[in-house]
């Protein structure tokens, strides 16, 4: 019998344990007491995690079979891997399958080329560069135990309450234009999809788990605008716009990501572009929350 269990179930981790729930118990961590009840309303037992394993979380892990991993590496390393590298080799027996859940951002700046698994990673920004040494750890870890490691590549993740469509209704959405722009999305039911496929057959490898559009950001808010019915924002020149650090520094990386790993591993995307993903979210109401109801005239 199959255990899962997750480091991080934040947004992508409840896409995971919500897509299905004939999965037995499913453990999840969070950082936050707070976040219990959410997490059980999508099917995950909460446990606490600070960074050091609690009794609870060790009892769990020895009979999880399936570790998924989505917590952000920090100046001192991925603290999972910091917390688990014994548990792992001498306290999980019945491991078989573990996930990291990293970022197409490791690929760094490609000037707008496509690049796909086997391209070179170069990672401009800090933070990518702690998910790089954070994947070759998991890596490594996986082949000193034996055990596959699915090292998932993320995209910008958007779904019901972090979309276009709600950036609108609440009028914080804005048409930042930079000529020749254009990132990936990744909708949360794909890569729920893409880690339940995955780990039906114990998959490892290195998975760009992303859609088959790459496409300039304002575009994306000016298609939700049209389903809405409402005028989209006017476009802002980026050279004048006002960014965060972060925000800016995404924007100093330009590539498309192709996703051929994972269809040649057999999973086929609900949602292979933006524009499926809102026609389908729109005509069911669950934009905002997950939660249908008749939409926004």
């Amino acid at each position: 019998m199959s255990g899962f269990f997750i480091f991080g179930a934040g947004y992508s981790g409840k896409a995971f344990a919500r897509a299905n729930k004939d999965a037995g118990t499913i453990f999840g961590t969070t950082r936050s007491p707070e976040k219990f009840a959410t997490l059980r309303q999508a099917g995950i037992e909460p446990l606490l995690f600070d960074g050091a394993l609690t009794p609870e979380i060790s009892g769990a892990l020895k009979k999880t079979t399936h570790l998924v991993v989505s917590v952000a590496p920090d100046e001192a390393g991925d603290p999972v891997l910091n917390a688990m590298r014994r548990t792992i080799a001498a306290g999980m027996p019945a491991l078989e399958w573990i996930a990291y859940l990293s970022t197409v951002g490791v690929y760094g700046d490609c000037g707008g080329a496509w690049v796909d698994e086997t391209a070179e990673c170069r990672p401009v920004s800090k933070r990518s560069v702690m998910r790089v040494a954070a994947e070759q750890g998991w890596l490594q870890l996986g082949r000193a135990i034996g055990r596959p490691v699915a090292i998932s590549r993320l995209s910008g993740i958007y779904g019901p309450g972090r979309n276009a469509l709600v950036n609108l209704e609440n009028g914080t959405a804005r048409r930042l234009v930079k000529p020749g722009q254009v990132f990936n999305r990744i909708h949360c039911d794909d890569i729920a999809g893409a880690l339940w496929h995955l780990a039906g057959s114990n998959t490892g490898g290195i998975f760009n788990v992303t859609d088959n559009l790459p496409a300039p950001p304002q575009d994306v808010v000016a298609y939700a605008a049209s389903l809405m019915g409402v005028t989209p924002p006017p476009e802002i020149p980026f050279e004048t716009a006002q960014l965060s650090p972060m925000a800016r520094s995404f924007y100093g990386e330009n590539k498309r990501v192709a996703n051929t790993a994972i269809k040649a591993a057999g999973y086929r995307f609900r949602f292979p572009d933006y524009r499926a993903a809102f026609d389908q979210m729109w005509a069911d109401g669950n934009w905002r929350d997950g939660e249908a109801r008749s939409p926004m005239r």
